[in-house]
């Protein structure tokens, strides 16, 4: 089966620089593969891609040594199964708060004994390899977001859960799960930043890889030296959007401040 890259990578100590798809377009995610990314995620839940775009956009992903990664828009088995048999070698699942849906994502992930995910890898055969079955198990990425009041309460609970290879921090439902607003690349001291490090203490301590969406490079690279494994930085919508402000700002007076506060 062809190695998961930055699983690889995560287990050497070398940090996972994370692009982010939510354009439904094989376009702009062969613009994306083409970038330096160590990996891209396909968005499936805030994103515009739905499963006839996410599976070209594999494709094109494909054509590249970038490993392909989807977030899914629910801890849903039917809608992770399926993505995986597309050939996506890691999956982000949002609204982890337990260590029951910890184990039910999970399980829908690997295929028996360890969990129930049905066999019929389709194109994940093509892209894995003959021997998919034998060892995707072991090397599609499992990664449960942490991002609600009652997972802050439970995090050695879902960290220790068999399978869990790591969390994925989205900071704007974080910060609404402490009672703060949406917000992004929260300052040192901010009640965000103080939770960011909670979860990225419990995670070390669980011996799984720490994952942290960011607005910025400047902020990812604060992550990684406070040790997180993957960082991801904004997106291609995000990317578009202030590349060409910046360049109408050289000839129109607008405001060059970024206006986005989403992904």
């Amino acid at each position: 089966m062809r190695e998961n890259k930055i699983k690889k990578m995560m287990s050497e100590g070398k940090p996972v620089i994370n692009g982010w798809l939510q354009i439904p377009s094989t376009v702009s995610a062969e613009v994306m593969a083409h970038q330096g990314w160590d990996s891209l995620t396909i968005d499936m839940q805030h994103g515009l891609v739905d499963y006839s775009n996410a599976l070209p956009m594999l494709q094109t992903i494909s054509s590249t040594d970038v490993t392909p990664l989807a977030r899914v828009n629910w801890n849903e088995p039917g809608q992770i199964m399926k993505i995986l048999d597309a050939g996506c070698y890691g999956i982000i699942c949002p609204m982890v708060s337990n260590k029951e849906e910890a184990e039910r994502f999970v399980q829908a992930c690997m295929y028996p004994p360890k969990g129930y995910r049905s066999f019929g890898p389709v194109r994940g055969l093509i892209y894995g390899g003959s021997d998919y079955g034998d060892k995707a198990n072991e090397e599609i990425l499992k990664f449960a977001m942490i991002e609600t009041k009652e997972a802050l309460d439970k995090l050695d609970e879902i960290m220790s859960t068999p399978g869990v290879d790591g969390i994925y921090i989205g900071p704007a439902d974080l910060s609404l799960a402490i009672g703060e607003k949406p917000s992004f690349d929260n300052p040192e001291g901010s009640p965000q930043y103080k939770k960011i490090l909670e979860i990225l203490d419990h995670a070390k301590k669980n011996k799984i890889a720490a994952g942290i969406h960011n607005a910025s490079a400047e902020y990812a690279k604060q992550m990684i030296d406070l040790g997180f494994n993957l960082v991801t930085i904004g997106s291609d919508q995000k990317a578009l959007t202030s590349g060409a402000k910046t360049e109408i700002s050289k000839i129109k007076k607008i405001d060059k401040k970024e206006t986005l506060k989403t992904y």
